[in-house]
């Protein structure tokens, strides 16, 4: 075999100068094995740092003491990581960064990243090393406070001096969909409403203006002063918010003032209540004039209702004729489409045995017929101790207001097939009224649809589904307007992440 002599390298390529590798030509005339081994851009770029994480409320500490919210191998966490070696990164260029897989319980999170940095004679090398980050455990002061238990900032005190709990049945449910209840420390219920606890007085006023959006309501607050450094002139306040609600609820009979009756569009003194959201919802049941009367008119012109729950009697319809039109008097407001207008016969379940009927208007006439059994509340033999009812003639006071058609609870409570959530709170000695009450809200929801559109209603999947073709047993729920009640774990990698990476 003839010799050739030494290997010469191929066109537009040179020898590296350190090795004799054929290379393409670069400034530094040395293949990249020996440009490594002369040059460590990653120096000085620390290897190994410390996370710190809250075990109770999952959130990473972000220097100097700010808490946030991030799921394993997300953005925001990333993000984090890469603040900690910021000021190590600005001698390269960072081309590239993403996280190495590991196991969520191993306490550790590693990091791989792809820099730059220009070398010798203008020549620019790249490299990609790991960091690994050791996740240390640390409470944050949001939780020392929480575990403190008595430690507040300021209370949130709700109030409804009514002996009927429908509107706090429903305020709970809009604080559960809104999620207003993370922030609270603790929530207790006493006996005329509910206490929020807060850790600072921001989040508390934020409940309050939850609160006056959602129902009508007034409040008012004031602070104390619990300890002052005249050194750095901080004081130290702990702050109370008192609201309270309207002491109307669904269902009450109510007497408005003749001024408010008049600037409602003239209707009647007497009125039905058939709703409480952000407003309270009027109904005249002799002429279907509906109104809607907002907080601050509530104060200004305040009624009260002529009757509690409890004094509901049970009649049974004799005889009904719905009223198709009837003339709209002078400047007579709008009149409710979702409503039928009657008159009716009707007898009390508990007078059977005699021949006394009275006769009164409803506005449930789209719902009732003879032999139906309503529940009602009896104005013509009932003392009224009303400011309002006491000046009126009492030829314009109803003999009967009818308020509900009445159906058979046990039966309702054995086909709901859905259920509520509740809030987690420091409850009193539970009591069968509030049972009872409690049902009667679960009816409500059950009878109007308005209501249920602000209300997250979950599935029973304890109960068996039933056929919805039952039109004369009482309303019900379709399963369209049911959510699922499921119990999501997060998973270990997270939400929206940055691109795994595998060694």
């Amino acid at each position: 075999m003839e010799y050739l002599g030494p290997a010469q390298p191929s066109q537009g390529h040179i020898l590296c100068c350190q090795c004799g590798v054929p290379i393409p030509p670069n400034p530094a005339n040395m293949c990249v094995g020996c440009l490594r081994a002369q040059v460590d851009i990653t120096e000085g770029i620390p290897k190994q740092g410390t996370v710190h994480f809250c075990k109770q409320c999952e959130r990473y500490l972000q220097p100097p003491g700010t808490w946030i919210q991030c799921s394993l191998e997300s953005r925001e966490l990333l993000a984090l990581c890469l603040k900690k070696i910021k000021a190590s990164l600005s001698k390269v260029r960072l081309i590239d960064a993403g996280f190495i897989w590991t196991e969520p319980h191993s306490k550790r999170l590693k990091l791989k990243l792809t820099v730059q940095k220009e070398v010798i004679n203008g020549a620019v090398l790249q490299q990609v090393f790991v960091v690994e980050y050791v996740v240390q455990s640390q409470m944050c002061e949001d939780c020392h406070r929480i575990e403190a238990k008595d430690f507040w900032k300021a209370v949130v005190q709700v109030r409804q001096k009514t002996l009927h709990k429908k509107t706090f049945y429903y305020l709970e449910q809009l604080i559960l969909k809104h999620k207003l209840h993370q922030n609270t420390l603790r929530i207790k219920e006493i006996h005329d409403g509910l206490d929020f606890y807060y850790s600072s007085k921001q989040q508390a006023q934020k409940m309050v203006d939850f609160l006056q959006c959602t129902v009508p309501s007034r409040s008012k607050s004031s602070q104390r002063l619990i300890s002052h450094d005249i050194h750095s002139n901080v004081y130290n306040y702990k702050s109370t918010f008192s609201v309270e609600i309207v002491p109307i609820c669904k269902d009450n009979v109510v007497c408005l003032s003749p001024k408010l009756a008049q600037s409602l569009g003239n209707m009647s003194q007497i009125c039905v209540c058939i709703r409480v959201t952000s407003a309270i919802h009027l109904i005249d049941p002799r002429t279907l004039q509906i109104a809607e009367v907002d907080g601050n008119t509530y104060w200004r012109h305040p009624f009260n209702s002529l009757f509690h729950p409890k004094q509901l009697e049970e009649f049974i319809i004799m005889d009904i004729n719905r009223v198709h039109e009837k003339k709209k008097g002078a400047g007579a407001g709008a009149r409710s489409n979702k409503h039928t207008l009657a008159e009716a016969w009707v007898r009390k379940t508990s007078e059977l045995d005699t021949d006394h009927q009275y006769f009164c208007c409803t506005h449930l006439g789209h719902i009732l017929n003879p032999g139906d059994l309503v529940l009602g509340f009896d104005l013509a033999n009932c003392n009224l101790n009303d400011e309002f009812a006491n000046k009126m003639n009492p030829h314009n006071i109803p003999d009967v207001v009818l308020i509900k058609k009445s159906y058979d609870r046990s039966k309702r409570q054995r086909r709901r097939n859905w259920k509520l959530k509740e809030l987690e709170r420091d409850r009193e000695a539970p009591d069968t009224d509030d049972e009872r009450q409690y049902q009667d809200f679960l009816e409500d929801l059950e009878e109007d649809e308005a209501i249920r559109k602000n209300v997250n209603i979950y599935r029973n999947a304890d109960i068996p589904v039933e056929s919805d073709t039952d039109e004369d047993g009482p309303p019900r729920i379709s399963l369209a307007e049911m959510l699922e009640d499921l119990h999501i774990a997060e998973d270990a990698t997270g939400g929206e992440g940055a691109e795994m990476l595998t060694e």
